[in-house]
């Protein structure tokens, strides 16, 4: 298991000599990596078993050092970054040369980020490069959200986790590029659609890809569980299980009589979507620990940031 606890200084170090730490976000936690260093780098794909045409996010602290990591950043970017910024949105741009092809998966554009996270924002604030930081799990599984998740899938690959506590977000951030002249989002997140088309007006949101993606998180299978999940009406498919003490339920706000109660895990008690985007991967990650045989589950009202929710849903059901 690796070491956890909130030393700064600690984690700089262990960055500075090439190895990995696990930092919290505000959206999920991180496996971070010199962005700089083409050994480090390697090191995350080897780490998360993440193929190498899936490119990765880069954070830094300030829209200042952005400008050193990307070319002739459009006026629509500097508006989403000087909104959102720090926060969860990824901005496509394109790259300098400083950037490692390896990060980009060979394209022109990188995916840049400052996070809203006191420890990690002070950590990217002491070191001289920018950070790889895709989410610190086993690429196509949940999502870690705190630092107990990171070192149960990671803890024996990995030299230190920054823990920041629970993240307050709970889905990863949005990512926006752009193509002639007009914003797209390539991924759906926690900087809701509605949030960004009151900057930019209308707003195309791209449909994920199954191989070469152009921006990190757009496999169409991804954040799965081992066990099978299934999307729908959970009353009419419970309807047609037979073993309902085999069965576990991710209902947005309903409990349902049939099924053990220690097998049920509502998304949002309260009714609101933010809360159901903090608990997504916690219960997506709970429901794996059950004696159960599969999953089903609801989609969730599809706005805001229930659209996120939604396609992170509608992925670990992919097959």
């Amino acid at each position: 298991m690796a070491e956890s606890g909130t030393d700064i200084d600690r984690a700089k170090s262990e960055l500075e000599a090439g190895k990995l730490v696990a930092i919290p976000t505000e959206t999920v936690y991180g496996l971070a990596g010199n962005a700089f260093d083409p050994q480090a780098i390697a090191s995350v794909f080897k780490v998360k078993n993440r193929p190498s045409f899936d490119p990765l996010i880069v954070h830094t602290c300030s829209l200042e050092r952005v400008r050193s990591l990307a070319l002739g950043i459009p006026e629509m970017a500097v508006a989403l970054a000087e909104r959102f910024w720090p926060g969860p949105i990824t901005l496509l741009l394109e790259k300098r040369a400083v950037i490692p092809d390896l990060v980009t998966s060979g394209m022109n554009t990188v995916a840049l980020r400052i996070p809203k996270q006191p420890l990690t924002l002070q950590l990217l604030e002491r070191l001289d490069f920018p950070l790889v930081a895709p989410s610190a799990n086993p690429f196509g599984y949940i999502s870690p959200t705190t630092a107990t998740h990171v070192n149960d899938q990671l803890g024996s690959s990995i030299d230190y986790i920054l823990d920041g506590g629970p993240c307050d977000i709970g889905v990863e951030s949005t990512i926006v590029g752009f193509e002639n002249n007009e914003p797209v989002i390539y991924r759906l997140g926690g900087t809701s659609r509605e949030q960004i088309e009151q900057v930019m007006g209308k707003v195309k949101v791209m449909p994920h890809s199954s191989s070469n993606p152009k921006a990190p998180g757009m496999l169409k299978s991804h954040y799965a569980p081992r066990v099978r999940i299934v999307l729908g009406d959970i009353s009419t498919m419970l309807s047609q299980v037979e073993d309902k003490g085999k069965t576990g339920v991710i209902s947005f706000r309903s409990s349902f009589e049939d099924v053990p109660q220690g097998h049920q895990r509502m998304l949002a008690p309260d009714g609101r979507l933010d809360t159901a985007a903090k608990n997504l991967f916690s219960a997506l990650r709970e429901m794996d620990t059950k004696p159960i045989d599969l999953i089903l589950a609801e989609l969730v009202p599809d706005h805001g940031l229930g659209l996120a929710i939604n396609d992170r849903l509608k992925r670990a059901a992919a097959v």
